[in-house]
């Protein structure tokens, strides 16, 4: 039994914690779908939400394969042309071009990779090209002032490492990435995604503590501290922001 079926018994009623952000997060994503939708999951990976440690509900839940028209993985790592649930599959390079059409795409899902992204308005300028009018864009990302967030721009790169394996020793090694935290608040995302031309109903959550090192002891310190914390400073960032069908005028 791990930590967490301790601390979270109910996790034996379906694979899933009471506040699991994964289940938060694919909830309104699969509320906003339909079968004719054409779903971008950007920065797929190798489709690890998927793998034998995960829930038969949980894989089945987070997959839209077959339940759209059709799903187009994209990520920098080529281990994305390995991911079981895709229809189409691309490597992309770092702060390049989406290889996709313009207005193509109904919906684009980023789980845990905003934080990776150096240049925001360059990314927001794709996704907005990509995305069909009315069409959303949805994140789940770390907010910057939660522990998390905090933990990361203050820890030096020179022991974040050595610190990652300590309290997340199950990361796979090759699933780190440069992080640079400039789209992890509700501003930096309404400045990369402007108002005239988008609709914001993100917001900020806790979720099931992690970074614990698997103890109980820290789980309970991690509980703690978010339970500590004021809405600001919960962990989780929350973005659901929509194109809208036209320019919305700003006054000055």
């Amino acid at each position: 039994m791990t930590v967490v079926d301790r601390w979270r018994p109910e996790t034996a009623a379906g694979g899933f914690t009471r506040d699991d952000e994964d289940i938060a997060f694919y909830t309104r994503i699969n509320a906003l779908v339909h079968p004719d939708m054409v779903l971008a999951d950007l920065g797929a990976g190798r489709g690890s939400r998927f793998d034998d440690g995960s829930s038969p509900f949980r894989r089945n839940f987070c997959n839209f394969q077959g339940r759209v028209k059709r799903v187009i993985g994209l990520d920098v790592d080529p281990v994305v042309m390995q991911h079981p649930h895709l229809d189409e599959a691309h490597v992309i390079e770092p702060g390049g071009a989406l290889p996709l059409a313009d207005a193509s795409v109904d919906i684009v899902v980023c789980e845990w990779v905003i934080e990776h992204v150096e240049h925001p308005k360059v990314f927001a300028r794709e996704i907005e090209r990509v995305l069909k009018p009315g069409g959303w864009f949805c994140a789940l990302t770390p907010n910057t002032y939660g522990y998390v967030g905090i933990g990361n721009n203050m820890v030096p790169d020179i022991v974040k490492d050595g610190l990652m394996r300590l309290v997340w020793p199950e990361r796979p090694a090759q699933d780190a990435f440069p992080t640079f935290y400039r789209m992890n608040t509700a501003g930096s995302i309404r400045r990369a995604f402007g108002k005239e031309r988008w609709s914001h109903h993100g917001y900020i959550s806790n979720g099931t503590p992690k970074y614990h090192g698997g103890t109980t002891l820290g789980f309970a310190v991690v509980s703690f501290l978010q339970w500590l914390m004021p809405p600001a400073l919960r962990t989780n960032l929350m973005v659901f922001s929509q194109k809208r069908a036209a320019a919305m005028e700003i006054d000055p």
